[in-house]
């Protein structure tokens, strides 16, 4: 392993020499790939290949933080998460993002800022997740149904209590950690 200083320098890509689709599910397909490296090594990759989701930090006017728990039978638990979904193939995330707050919270946001962008796990995954500050938020009259596979509790926290949340270990989802961390100069 060398160590660099200064700028990153680009470096090349593997080449793509073989693909199989293994797996096509309705939000996720799955792709084994054979490989060259840059450095010349022929090697066989798996990952799942995912449309990408839309996250928001949603902030109410006292300044509290819009927060929902959601079991999760992947981690066979309820997360605490920020309202989020995945992309429609070729929807904008600001769009989706915009109707996941409605759909999670029952909350709409007048005013929106881009926070940054975060693969959620690179090894396996190409799976980006886009992050909004989300502000400005009024309550719906009338709230659309949520999804029939959520399950869902909206909390109101501090930014002080969150934090405490992440600290102590309790929020063990990447996407709130990172999302906040991201969030917090704006807090």
């Amino acid at each position: 392993m060398s160590v660099s200083q200064g700028p990153i320098e680009p470096k090349m890509p593997a080449q793509q020499l073989h693909q199989t689709l293994a797996y096509r599910g309705r939000k996720f397909d799955f792709e084994v790939s054979q490989l060259e490296l840059p450095n010349g090594v022929q090697t066989t990759g798996e990952w799942i290949r995912h449309p990408g989701g839309a996250l928001a930090v949603p902030v109410t006017a006292d300044g509290r933080l819009l927060v929902i728990r959601q079991y999760r039978f992947a981690a066979q638990g309820w997360l605490l998460e920020f309202p989020a979904g995945t992309l429609e193939i070729g929807e904008d995330p600001e769009t989706a993002v915009r109707r996941e707050l409605e759909e999670e919270t029952g909350y709409r946001a007048k005013t929106w800022q881009k926070l940054g962008e975060f693969f959620l796990a690179p090894g396996y995954s190409d799976e980006v997740i886009y992050a909004y500050l989300a502000q400005d938020l009024e309550r719906l009259e009338a709230p659309p149904a949520q999804d029939e596979d959520e399950d869902i509790e909206v909390l109101q926290m501090t930014p002080a209590e969150l934090e405490a949340v992440l600290r102590s270990g309790q929020a063990i989802d990447s996407r709130i950690v990172t999302a906040y961390w991201l969030a917090k100069p704006f807090l």
